[in-house]
Formats: structure tokens, sequence, C-alpha cells
């Protein structure tokens, strides 16, 4: 719990701990103290009772016996019990305790055989000095014994407490180590149901989040770095080709053939268009990374698939695009969906040679709905199914740069499908058709529940 000023009490644990547990005992050794006094006062009441009746009654039976006054006194009077007999004419024989001094006193009538016997009264007194003395002893014994056992009490407990903590140290020393840089080390507890187990093991899983957040923010970087090393690299192509055609066009003079500037006009815009694509693709990736806001709405899968092959059917006279399915009703962000279903349309249809076919097929599983667009293309390697979807990748075959792709394509398009809760995946082709013998690419989409 943190101070009204907001800093952690940091006393010393061992002190804490040593200073309450004698707190402890010193209450305890108090209460046993006194209860050890009262016990012993009441102890010495009930003995000296006991003693008083004792005394009377052994008074009682030396009155038959006694011949004269100073024998009973003598016989009956004590060290601890003091008689005084009072005879009935008056006389006194015996000196009792001062008031002062007696813890008790009891007076008793005598019915004796003898003269000196007949209505004689004897006082008995008990002395209580040495009660008192042994009290006393008692008491500061119990005491100085307590005292004792607080002071080695004390002293064990910083010992056992320092031994008890060592965990704790071992918890720091390791903080320190890896504050140092010394990444990879842990407590490793060996046993788990103990309250230091526990905290050695939230110790460690503490330790295996920040190190695994430290190597995926480390993962990352080096990823943007390279990204943005990549896309510096694929912007200066068609940046340098657009400068070098409108350098050519400055230069060219009213001869230059009308021909050659269209075809370096043409030129122009296909590399405006390069590098338009490319940061279109890089803005994409980047609201992706940061967490693309969707508008999802009611929409069709076939619909939005069947626009996009009547769109690419036009640009691609020369290959064949064929869609087929059922309609798949989802709830989903049309726009970006179309997005993925045209660059996945647009690489089936790059990839195709003249001549070629590509087919776009739509179908649903149950809570699911599936795209799968396969081409007459080469394919794809086995060992490149998973590079293709890395950002800044193309493939060194004849998925590669006729286009002038930027290599974001199928990234941007894989992190569209994971932010729709679906995915973009490479299978295996040849269940497609026949002659559909190049690569596959399905997209899948949750359907609403």
């Amino acid at each position: 719990m943190s101070t009204p000023s907001g800093h952690l009490r940091t006393r010393s644990l061992r002190t804490r701990v040593t200073v309450i547990a004698v707190a402890v005992l010193a209450v305890v050794l108090t209460a046993v103290i006194a209860i050890a006094g009262t016990l012993f006062t009441v102890a010495a009441h009930r003995d000296v009772n006991n003693l008083l009746a004792d005394r009377v009654t052994y008074a009682r039976q030396l009155a038959r016996t006694a011949a004269t006054p100073e024998g009973f006194i003598a016989r009956i009077d004590g060290r601890s019990v003091r008689a005084q007999l009072t005879l009935s004419d008056g006389t006194v024989v015996g000196k009792p305790l001062p008031p002062s001094e007696s813890e008790a006193r009891r007076v008793i009538k005598l019915r004796g055989t003898r003269a000196w016997a007949r209505d004689a009264e004897v006082t008995f007194s008990v002395d209580n000095r040495l009660l008192d003395g042994v009290q006393s002893r008692l008491l500061w014994g119990m005491v100085i014994t307590g005292l004792c056992a607080l002071v080695l009490t004390a002293v064990l407990l910083l010992v056992g407490v320092r031994y008890a903590l060592a965990p704790l140290d071992a918890m720091t020393a390791l903080a320190r180590s890896i504050a140092r840089g010394h990444r990879g080390e842990r407590l490793s507890p060996q046993r788990r149901d103990t309250e230091l187990g526990r905290t050695a093991v939230a110790f460690d899983d503490m330790l295996d989040s920040l190190e695994g957040a430290e190597a995926r923010e480390r993962s990352a970087q080096q990823s943007v770095r390279r990204f943005v090393a990549d896309a510096a690299h694929e912007l200066r192509t068609p940046i340098t080709g657009v400068q070098a055609i409108a350098e050519t066009l400055l230069q060219q003079d009213r001869d230059t053939p009308v021909d050659e500037r269209e075809q370096l006009c043409v030129l122009l815009v296909q590399e405006t268009r390069r590098a338009g694509r490319l940061v279109d693709d890089m803005v994409d990736m980047a609201r992706i990374d940061a967490g693309l806001t969707l508008s999802p709405s009611p929409t069709d899968l076939l619909s939005l698939v069947a626009d996009q092959v009547a769109r690419v059917a036009v640009i691609h006279p020369d290959i064949a695009v064929t869609v087929r399915g059922d309609p798949v009703p989802l709830v989903a962000d049309a726009g970006r969906i179309s997005q993925v279903v045209a660059n996945l349309v647009d690489n089936a249809c790059q990839a195709a040679t003249t001549g070629g076919s590509v087919a776009a097929s739509v179908y649903s599983t149950p809570g699911w709905a599936h795209l799968e667009v396969a081409d007459t293309g080469p394919g794809v390697a086995a060992a490149d199914r998973e590079r293709i979807f890395e950002r800044m990748v193309r493939l060194d075959d004849s998925r590669d740069r006729r286009s002038g792709g930027s290599g974001l394509g199928l990234a941007v398009a894989r992190g569209l499908a994971r932010s729709h809760g679906g995915e973009l995946v490479l299978v295996d082709a040849g269940h497609n058709g026949p002659g559909l013998s190049g690569a596959v690419f399905r997209l899948d989409l949750p359907l609403p529940v």
C-alpha cells in the first residue's frame, strides 16, 4: 500500500518481522506473568485457609490433653502460624503477629476438659512475609526469564528471518542481473505450492512476458526498418523512371515525332501509377498494423467476386476468367473484401499466361464462407507458401515484376482477411477443375451467427 505521497514504505522487512514477533511475545509473557501471579495468590490463600483449619483442629484436640496454657501455646505456636491464648479470667498467653503483618486471623473458643481451657479463646495469625517473599521471587524470576527470552528471541529472529527471506534476496539479485542485460535467467522454484514458490513463479512469468514483449518489439523494429528500406528501394525505381521520362520530355524539341512523345507519356503514367499503388499499399499496411477500422454491413460474397471477375475480364481479354458458386450472405466491410478479391484475381491473371484461365469458386461450410481463386500459372513452390505473404516479397519466376507490383498485395490481403476474423492461405492445387494446376488461394470469412 502506498503512502499519501505515493512512495512505497520500504522499511526493513527483517526488522518489521522481528519487532512484531518480539512485541507479540512480550504481550504473551506479560499475560503469563500476570496469570501466574494471580494463580499463586489464589493458591496461597487456599493453602493458608487449609493451614488454619488444620491448626484449629489440632488446637481443639490439644486442649483436652495439655496440662498448662503455656504448654498448649508452646505446642500450637509455630513459625508461620502464631497463636495467642486468652483465658476466661483475661490472662493472655503468647504473642500474635501485629495486624499489619498478618495474612489471616481466626479466633476460636476452646471447650477442653482442663480447667484453664474452659471458656478460653485462641487467636491464630498467619505470617505472610514468607509467602510474599516466595511470590516476589517467583515474579522477579519470571520477569527476568521473560526479558532474557525476548532478547534471545530477537537475536534468533534476526538470524532466522534473514534465512527465511533469502528467496527475496535471490529475486532482487536476479532483477538487478536482468537490468544489467543478463537475459534468460529465471528463479525456477523447487516447489510451486508455497507462498514464495507462487511468488517466484509469478516473477518468472513476468520476466517471460517482459522479455517476450521486448523480443517482439525488437522484431517489430527490425521489420519496420526492413520495410522502410524495401519501400524506399521500391519507390526509388518509379520515381527515378518518372524523373528520367520527365527530363526526356523536357529536352525534346518540336520536331520530335508525336508517337515517341505519346509513348513517353504512357510510360510516365505507368510509372506514376506504380508509385501510387505502392503508396496505397503502404498506407493500407500501416492502417492494418494500427488497427483497421471496418464498416461491416450485410453483403453477398458471390456478388463481390462476380464484380471483380467482370472487371478483370475487360482488362485481360486474353484470359478466361470464370466464377461459380452460390450466394453466400455475410456481414463484412464490402469495400475491404472487394479489395482482397481484386488482389487475388489480379494476381491470378498476372500469373496465367496468354490463353490461360482463372477460376473463382464461392462456397460455404458450417460457420464459414470460402472463396478459392485458381489459375493455370506456374504455381508456388512449397518452400514459398508462407513467404509469399510476407511484406516486400516477390518470387523469382512468373509471379514477379510483370505488373510492377510492390510485393505488399498479398500481405495487405491477408491483413484485411484477419481483420475480419478470417484467413487467407495458399492451398494445394488440382481440385478446382481440369487444367487448373497453378496456385490456389483460399479466403475464409466467418459467417454471422
